[in-house]
């Protein structure tokens, strides 16, 4: 089965240490959408099976209308195999979804309509970008949402839906641990079954980066993240979660189907500017440039680049992927789709590894250990195969 992965390029301010392709610029938003829903009729051809789930990321998609993501939803339907009940999940900011702000402040049926909007639509899965529940660390990071609102609207899209995950990020400078446990804490209270959470990392030409650099803000302290990372573990997995992939906590029932697909190397199709593809075998994605994608998919071409993975591309990003979750790296598969010579090869390099109880081998299957978790992507860059 496949995913089809929509793009939503804009937000309503930019974060500061995003460095995801989106634009403040919503004067084009109908114009994309309609774009978007025209490289899905383009695209059918390349998708040969059914699809079960249908993810609106970005950006901030829920900068759409309800209409606008019914348009999509029904391109998706209208154009390919869709199964009974997908999981179809809309990424949301807290301030699109609730806000006290005058003049624009929306009331509780207001935002009631919007949830049943949301579910009229086709969305069944909301992902919400809290970060946390701290005005402190909202402020630092520049989000659009302060932390009344974080916790409102989870209130009022629990009372509407079932299948809820928020995101969380640790390691943030000036947070301390008793700050970060509150954190984990309130979304505890709010009985959500699913939690996603990621170290704040410092990328290259966004505002983090300069404010670092000027002293503005205090370095990432990469200690205190691994740290954090541990009592994120231990809180949540005593209270149920499976740490199914590193980033991503579900209760049984609860792991994104989305997610997991992409972890476990299934096929999807990214549509929309900088949205990637992959099949397989090859890997494509689409041009980081809103006009550009416009009058391309208008003129009826795909602005998209494209390459053929090698065997020894397909065994790095295996070997990268299967570290980070529970099913890890099958030794068996190793051998069977890549050959001896690689599974040779991975048997030196996890020595070290398995001894220092980073990694290890259970019922053929290589994994990370708790100790491991947090290093995996360095661990798996050391396991990658170098022609």
């Amino acid at each position: 089965m496949s995913g089809i992965y929509i793009h939503i390029p804009f937000c309503k301010q930019a974060c500061h240490y995003c460095d995801f392709h989106f634009s403040t610029q919503l004067g084009k938003k109908e114009a994309m959408v309609n774009a978007i829903a025209k490289e899905l009729v383009l695209r059918k051809s390349e998708v040969d099976d059914e699809v079960e789930t249908i993810y609106f990321g970005g950006g901030t998609p829920s900068v759409l209308t309800a209409e606008e993501i019914e348009q999509l939803i029904k391109a998706v339907y209208d154009n390919y195999n869709v199964i009974d009940h997908p999981e179809i999940t809309l990424e949301a900011n807290p301030d699109d979804l609730v806000s006290s702000r005058a003049p624009a402040c929306r009331t509780g049926r207001e935002s009631r309509d919007l949830f049943s909007n949301y579910k009229n639509a086709g969305i069944n899965r909301l992902s919400i970008g809290i970060q946390s529940f701290f005005d402190e660390d909202l402020k630092l990071m520049n989000r659009a949402h302060n932390a009344g609102e974080a916790e409102r609207c989870i209130e009022e899209a629990t009372a509407h839906f079932d299948n809820i995950t928020i995101d969380l990020i640790y390691g943030i400078p000036g947070m301390g641990h008793e700050r970060w446990k509150s954190n984990i804490q309130k979304a505890l209270d709010f009985g959500l079954s699913h939690i996603s959470s990621y170290a704040l990392t410092v990328e290259p030409r966004t505002a983090l980066k300069k404010f670092i650099e000027k002293g503005v803000v205090p370095d990432v302290d990469d200690e205190q993240a691994q740290e954090q990372f541990h009592i994120l573990v231990d809180m949540l997995e005593a209270q149920g979660f499976v740490n199914y992939e590193i980033s991503n906590f579900g209760k049984p029932g609860f792991f994104s189907k989305n997610n997991t697909a992409y972890w476990l190397g299934k096929k999807y199709l990214g549509v929309g500017p900088s949205a990637h593809s992959f099949d397989g075998k090859h890997r494509s994605w689409n041009i980081r440039n809103n006009p550009t994608y416009i009058k391309k998919i208008n003129e009826g071409e795909l602005p998209s680049e494209i390459e053929t993975l090698s065997k020894t591309d397909r065994y790095n990003e295996y070997v990268m992927t299967g570290l980070r979750t529970i099913w890890g790296v099958d030794l068996d598969r190793i051998t069977t789709e890549f050959g001896e010579s690689y599974l040779k090869y991975l048997t030196q390099q996890t020595a070290k590894f398995l001894e220092q109880d980073l990694l290890v081998l259970e019922d053929g299957k290589l994994l990370t250990t708790q100790k491991g978790k947090f290093l995996a992507d360095g661990i798996a860059s050391d396991l990658f195969y170098v022609d």
